[in-house]
């Protein structure tokens, strides 16, 4: 999409309307840390990335099995199917260890009504297949993307409390790793029209930032206007929002403007901010595993994924 480059005269407004979402939220930021209850973030962390689920490959047992919780907790927190229900089957073509195959997904949706937008929507992503079982091992995919699911089935719950000022479909994606093949199917046959929607924001590995001390943001060099937004975001913890990942000047796989799920929507000319972790050594391996997460840093990472949303969304069409 071609990136969109303010006027002087707009980036003021934007450092304006920056400061005034930060006065806003300062308080909730500052107070979330110590009032915050984690035992729901983790336990969905812990049961999506246990060895019964089975690595959560697309199609598999132990994807069904992980489609079936989320549906569950969506559900147990009241938050409403889309207009096409709540549930998107699909069949794809997609990678795998023996070449090409035909995979059939299942992405999962639900609304939460915005109150003072409701006919515009932030898109929130995160992937819950991850890559199975090989060799006899469980991939188990505990960064990779449990984290993921769990900080939106979190953001969820938040706005169920606190409900948002636009629409958001909370959308847990099949297929992601088989070649983005879910989110391909939601920007082709989406519960809502295209136009409609504002903003994707996609949750991939949000769970071991400590490897630098950074929860990255993607896709501020492709929409400029929302990084005023998000740097005045202190740091949680530990943990800070870093901006990158995304220029021309990213190669190879330093550049993650198609990474993950988001390149979907990218490709699709929809406006797009990626939120997840650099690589670390247990990247898609079987040791990728709860134990080697700290809590600490994946709850730090978490509030901040969730300030970003709230910032974001009381900004946008004012």
């Amino acid at each position: 999409m071609r990136a969109l480059i303010p006027s002087l005269a707009f980036t003021a407004l934007l450092s304006l309307a920056a400061c005034e979402t930060s006065q806003k939220t300062a308080d909730h930021a500052a107070l979330a840390p110590a009032t915050q209850d984690y035992s729901q973030l983790m336990a969905d962390l812990t049961i999506l990335a246990a060895d019964d689920m089975q690595g959560r490959d697309t199609g598999s047992e132990g994807g069904a099995k992980a489609r079936d919780y989320i549906v569950g907790r969506l559900e147990a927190m009241g938050v409403g199917p889309s207009s096409m229900g709540r549930l998107q089957p699909w069949s794809a073509q997609g990678r795998s260890p023996d070449g090409p195959k035909t995979f059939n997904g299942t992405n999962i949706i639900g609304l939460i009504p915005g109150t003072r937008v409701s006919d515009k929507y932030i898109v929130v992503t995160a992937h819950y297949d991850h890559v199975g079982t090989r060799d006899g091992h469980v991939y188990n995919g505990a960064d990779d993307n449990a984290s993921g699911v769990a900080t939106m089935l979190e953001l969820a719950k938040r706005l169920k409390e606190t409900p948002p000022e636009h629409s958001v479909l909370i959308v847990a994606l099949d297929g992601e790793e088989r070649g983005l093949l879910g989110a391909k199917e939601f920007v082709e046959a989406p519960p809502v029209p295209l136009s409609s929607i504002s903003l994707n924001i996609n949750y991939d590995m949000t769970a071991r930032a400590n490897v630098d001390g950074y929860l990255w943001v993607t896709g501020t060099y492709q929409h400029p206007y929302f990084r005023p937004l998000l740097e005045p975001i202190p740091a949680n913890g530990s943990i800070r929002l870093a901006f990158g990942k995304d220029s021309p000047d990213d190669k190879g796989s330093d550049n993650w403007v198609f990474a993950s799920d988001h390149g979907m929507f990218h490709r699709a000319g929809l406006p797009f901010l990626y939120f997840g972790v650099n690589f670390h050594e247990d990247y898609h391996k079987p040791s990728d595993d709860v134990d080697r997460i700290d809590p600490a840093v994946f709850q730090s990472s978490t509030e901040l994924a969730i300030e970003s949303f709230r910032r974001i969304d009381a900004w946008l069409d004012q």
